[in-house]
């Protein structure tokens, strides 16, 4: 009960006198003041709470009749010690509470009332006047020494509380979050943006040679494919503790820490954290890159088998000499797979990780392997037996082990293959972000014979003399050999692949397209020399036949126009039957590529002006010939497969006919037909089927161009010579020439011929090639039209076997042919001059220049 008037209860003493909680004067002697009585007041007082009253929220009043008490008289004047009277002040109602046992609530009751309980039982009698001072100074009640030791406990345990939030709740909830928020790289991942090694093969699966990036040799295994005994050597040189633990090792980092302020070494990264960091690229000394790397590696192994999780590791992990992953490592070391690696050897290279630099330094590898084989033997991983028994496995010297590059004209083969991957949706880029095996259809047995061929007649030629030979599977169009040169500084141009004017071995092209048109071998034609055809710039113009034998009658059939390589036949036969585009379009249905952007005239009658294809090119066509008129794409790769071998691509097959739509039977005979034109010209020009096999095929000649500046021959010079020729199992191409327009000149300073050099190469490779294989025939087919066989009257006609000394005979035309005329539909019939008229003024206006073999062509540069 409120105790409004400051008066004790009823039957109970007067207040024991407080201190002035405002600093007010104390009575002297330190007696409190007593209060006003009522009149008559007793305890026994009837109306008047009692000390057992329960009602201590009443308010005290006087009984009925009596009168109100006067007002408490103010404070007495000051005495003459200076003493006084000062009555106590009002309480707080809210403060003070009725305690049955007498007083106020103790101090270890409560301690934030007792801080404001002046009365408190606790507080000293005899409190040191400074700090009782300062106290009532800050306006509060001076604490106790318990209140105080209570007060300190409770800061201690709040900043406890604190620092238990800051170190372990705020972590873990960032931990959490982080969780799901961070990506764990996955190999695949981490692969994609490294370039790996690019292996090639043989057709035979024989290793061709590597591409190593400059970024280092990396070769990928799978899961499965790292055996027991290489992780084992990791786990002891990394971390013991891998397969138990959950990405992160406590006691490893706290070791770390150690080693770090005593000066040791030794990290405390798992091998999970190695591989985010690796796979990351990322490795500042950071707590926020150590925190996300702790948390990524945590992930990862919450989510990824360990199996998965080291064999990423060990794919991406830098062994020193350029070798990143455990297999590329193991043949830069070792020159086995990682497969092969025995406990020591694994040893060597679980060494490495920590120190790749140091590779070659004896001294530290030995005690590194020291160190990992002690390990295995610690953690069980080997025997003791063995440990004692090992030997330092001294690695290969590095210059034994590097990557075997492509080199020579291997390396223009390489070429061929990455175009024709790039055209597949295949880069380079990606090929080496893959590691992809690429299995060529290269057989090297004849890549090498190619090869020996070349060297065996061009060795001992003028450098100024370049060659080419392609040889291409009719049945699936792969690629067998391919040879565009040397390639070594004196001459690395891939001329397998360079454009060049085909000559007269574009021929069979003129006469697929005169076939398809229905007509046959048997159609006559003037075959005279020196017919003109048109005029330009009101001159006559000529095309002349190469010489004597090249010749033929006025009723010359297109079958021995074929076997005689007869210019003016040929130039009637597109210019007014066929016209240039049929030509063009025949060809490219055979697989002759490199004519799609070019625009052409009648020179493609006789492979010259505009028309420029690639030995390669022409293997491919002549392939065509001999598959029965069947088109397929042309390849160098069979397949493409990642580094588990599984297939990414496939050269597709999808054959069709080639010179009929959707007929295969007429463009089977249209083929055929081909090659029974072709076939009478092997002997024509002094060669020799190889035994048991049937072959067909054409020489051609490019005839220099003697009316430029700075001309260094005349006109009897050839630039270009070809032979090109096949059975139904291999199609061949062979090309001689140079640079440019130079004359052909061989070792002795004489001119070359298409067949001399060409030819005589293209018979040693097919005579020994086909040697010992079965004897294979042509596919029989009916004459087309009118039919015609091609054959020599009069053996005299027959040219000389050429000779490397001795030069083919040529002659000169004067004119370019016209195109054929819009009335010319059938073989012109011949007239008694042998020289029908043409229009004029619409004929090209270059001087092509015919030679052996009948080639009609501008100059080149």
């Amino acid at each position: 009960m409120n105790d409004e008037y400051n008066r004790s209860w009823p039957g109970q003493e007067p207040d024991e006198f407080r201190p002035a909680q405002r600093g007010g004067p104390r009575r002297p002697g330190g007696e409190p003041p007593r209060r006003p009585q009522w009149p008559g007041d007793s305890p026994q007082q009837p109306g008047w709470p009692t000390g057992d009253d329960d009602g201590a929220t009443q308010r005290r009043v006087p009984p009925a009749g009596r009168p109100m008490p006067p007002r408490r008289p103010g404070p007495p004047p000051a005495g003459p010690n200076g003493g006084g009277y000062s009555p106590p002040p009002q309480r707080d109602p809210g403060l003070l509470t009725h305690n049955p046992l007498g007083g106020y609530p103790a101090d270890d009751q409560d301690d934030e009332q007792a801080r404001f309980d002046e009365f408190s039982p606790d507080e000293p009698a005899q409190e040191p006047a400074a700090e009782r001072n300062g106290a009532e100074r800050n306006g509060k009640a001076a604490l106790t020494p318990l209140q105080r030791r209570k007060r300190r406990w409770k800061i201690v345990r709040r900043t406890l509380y604190v620092m238990f939030g800051l170190g372990v709740i705020v972590p873990a909830v960032a931990f959490t979050i982080a969780y799901f928020l961070v990506d764990v790289p996955t190999p695949e991942e981490v692969l994609a943006q490294q370039s790996q090694v690019v292996t090639y093969y043989y057709g035979d699966n024989s290793v061709m040679g590597k591409e190593v990036p400059d970024t280092g040799n990396r070769e990928i295994l799978k899961p499965g494919q790292i055996p027991e005994t290489v992780k084992h050597a990791v786990y002891a040189a990394e971390d013991a503790t891998f397969e138990t633990n959950n990405g992160f090792d406590v006691l490893g980092i706290v070791r770390a820490v150690y080693n770090n302020l005593t000066g040791g070494q030794g990290g405390g990264s798992t091998i999970s954290q190695q591989y985010i960091k690796k796979a990351t690229e990322n490795e500042a000394p950071t707590l926020t890159r150590k925190a996300t790397e702790l948390v990524k590696s945590f992930k990862m192994n919450q989510t990824q088998p360990k199996e998965d999780i080291i064999t990423a590791y060990l794919n991406i992990v830098y062994f020193g000499r350029n070798a990143y992953g455990v297999q590329a490592a193991s043949h830069a070391y070792f020159n086995k797979d990682a497969a092969q690696l025995s406990p020591s050897e694994a040893a060597l290279l679980a060494g490495l990780i920590q120190g790749p630099s140091k590779s070659e330094n004896t001294e530290y590898t030995q005690w590194r392997w020291n160190y990992v084989m002690d390990n295995m033997v610690k953690y069980g991983w080997l025997p003791k037996t063995d440990r004692q028994a090992a030997q330092f496995p001294a690695p290969l010297p590095k210059d034994q082990t590097k990557p075997q590059a492509i080199k020579g004209p291997e390396a223009f083969i390489q070429g061929q293959v990455e175009d024709e991957l790039d055209a597949a949706g295949f880069s380079k880029e990606k090929l080496q972000a893959g590691g992809y095996n690429i299995y060529t259809t290269v057989d090297p047995s004849a890549q090498k014979l190619l090869e020996d061929t070349a060297h065996k007649y061009m060795d001992s030629q003028p450098d100024t003399l370049r060659n080419a030979m392609v040889a291409v599977d009719p049945k699936t169009r792969a690629v067998l050999a391919y040879y565009g040169g040397p390639n070594d500084k004196t001459n690395a141009v891939d001329w397998a692949n360079t454009k060049r004017n085909p000559g007269s071995s574009f021929k069979a092209f003129d006469a697929t397209a005169f076939l398809k048109m229905g007509k046959g071998l048997g159609e006559t034609f003037d075959g005279s020399t020196h017919r003109q055809f048109g005029t330009v710039n009101g001159k006559p113009r000529y095309i002349n036949n190469a010489g004597s034998s090249n010749s033929c009658s006025t009723q010359c059939t297109v079958a021995e126009a074929m076997m005689r390589s007869t210019n003016t036949v040929f130039f009637d036969l597109v210019a007014n039957v066929t016209g240039p585009q049929a030509v063009k379009d025949a060809a490219k249905q055979a697989g002759v590529t490199s004519l799609d952007k070019i625009s052409v005239d009648n020179n493609i009658s006789l492979g010259g002006g505009t028309t420029e294809v690639t030995p390669l090119d022409m293997a491919t066509g002549y392939a065509t010939f001999a598959d029965d008129g069947i088109a397929l794409q042309r390849h160098f790769v069979t397949k493409v497969t990642d580094p588990g071998g599984n297939v990414v691509y496939q050269t597709p097959s999808n054959p069709a006919p080639a010179f009929a739509t959707n007929n295969a039977d007429k463009s089977k005979q249209i083929a055929g037909n081909v090659t029974m034109a072709l076939k009478p010209v092997i002997d024509f020009s002094h060669l020799k089927c190889p035994s048991n096999h049937e072959c067909a095929g054409k020489t051609g000649t490019q005839q220099y161009d003697a009316s430029g500046p700075n001309a260094s021959g005349n006109s009897n010079d050839n630039s270009q010579v070809w032979m090109v020729g096949y059975t139904p199992s291999i199609a061949v191409s062979s090309w001689v020439g140079t640079g440019g327009n130079q004359p052909l000149k061989d070792k002795n300073g004489k001119p070359v011929g298409s067949s001399g050099l060409p030819a005589q190469m293209w018979q040693e490779f097919m005579n020994n090639y086909l040697q010992n294989k079965p004897a294979e025939k042509f596919s029989t087919v009916e004459p087309i039209g009118k039919s015609a066989t091609a054959s020599v009257d009069d053996p005299a006609t027959k040219p000389p076997a050429p000779t490397s000394t001795q030069p083919p005979t040529t002659e000169t035309t004067t004119s370019t042919p016209p195109p054929p005329s819009s009335t010319s539909s059938t073989p012109s019939s011949p007239s008694k001059s042998s020289k029908p008229s043409m229009p004029t003024g619409i004929f090209p206006t270059s001087n092509p220049r015919n030679g052996f073999g009948g080639t009609s062509t501008t100059p080149t540069g």
